[in-house]
């Protein structure tokens, strides 16, 4: 059994804090249907998320992959998303 490094702890715990904190930012921008705020915000949540990933395969090349690919899937999911504005009743017209 290893020991536990306490500097990885620690940064364990601080980017899976950033990356809640980071979510929650995508989350809010997702539900108002801005696009280049959900796509960045999406892009630092991957950013955050790959520390796990770069301590088991020690090669950070990946990490700007999966962050381009989280910009533009962000980007095109909110874009999909977004719906032209109901019509609007005529004047005078009876409600449903």
């Amino acid at each position: 059994m290893s020991a536990i490094n306490p500097f990885t702890a620690i940064g364990v715990v601080l980017a899976t804090a950033a990356t809640d904190a980071v979510y929650v930012m995508f989350t809010s921008a997702v539900v108002a249907r801005r696009r280049i705020p959900a796509a960045t915000w999406s892009s630092f949540w991957y950013l955050l998320s790959s520390f796990a990933v770069i301590s088991y395969t020690e090669n950070w090349i990946y990490v700007a992959f999966a962050a381009a690919g989280s910009w533009i899937g962000a980007f095109a999911s909110i874009t999909f998303l977004q719906r032209p504005p109901a019509a609007s009743p005529p004047v005078g017209a009876a409600p449903h």
